[in-house]
């Protein structure tokens, strides 16, 4: 089993930035890539930014040249820095670890709301 524990949200004015952390803990050795995912209300869970281990990145278009995912020493952590704000990145953000068996690992979430 897999643990993914996230920090870092808040609010903040449009413009602004907020940096997101995820820390795993448990079988990590199965983890294969990491990433960031956001639900705002009424709408469906979509893709913020993925990295796999060996440093591929993937970025959904809202978020191209905005947002930055890393990662983090030790690599069981995963960091996005999100610059430029928006009110419509407000959302759930959730950590998500994706093991080498494709089981789908996934933290409690953490709030990020951009005030205009």
């Amino acid at each position: 089993q897999v643990q993914l524990v996230e920090s870092g949200g808040g609010l903040v004015q449009a413009g602004g930035s907020l940096r997101l952390s995820c820390a795993a803990s448990g079988i990590i050795f199965s983890i294969n890539a990491m990433g960031w995912y956001r639900q705002a209300p009424g709408k469906k869970r979509e893709l913020v930014a993925t990295i796999t281990n060996s440093g591929s990145t993937n970025y959904a278009d809202s978020v191209k040249g905005r947002f930055t995912i890393s990662r983090g020493n030790p690599k069981n952590t995963v960091h996005l820095q999100m610059n430029s704000l928006k009110p419509e990145d407000s959302a759930v953000y959730y950590c998500n670890g994706i093991s080498t068996r494709a089981t789908a690992y996934w933290g409690q979430g953490t709030q990020v709301t951009v005030s205009s």
